[in-house]
């Protein structure tokens, strides 16, 4: 039997949406084991003088406990 745990993150990323959440995953594989997936919970992005400075994700990560 597997038992799965669900946590959330925030990522940023100057570049895109994308990229923030290729980024997340990446900085979280580090430190957590066995992500087996990942849902945008939600999208933002940060202005500045009228440009998109920052894309930021919320996202939701489920990997399964050893």
């Amino acid at each position: 039997m597997s038992v799965a745990k669900v946590i959330e993150i925030s990522s940023e990323s100057p570049k895109s949406f994308e990229d923030a959440i290729v980024n997340g995953i990446a900085r979280a594989s580090k430190t957590v084991h066995g992500i087996k997936s990942a849902w945008v919970k939600e999208q933002h992005v940060v202005v500045d003088n009228g440009k998109v400075a920052l894309y930021r994700v919320d996202l939701k990560l489920t990997f399964v406990l050893d």
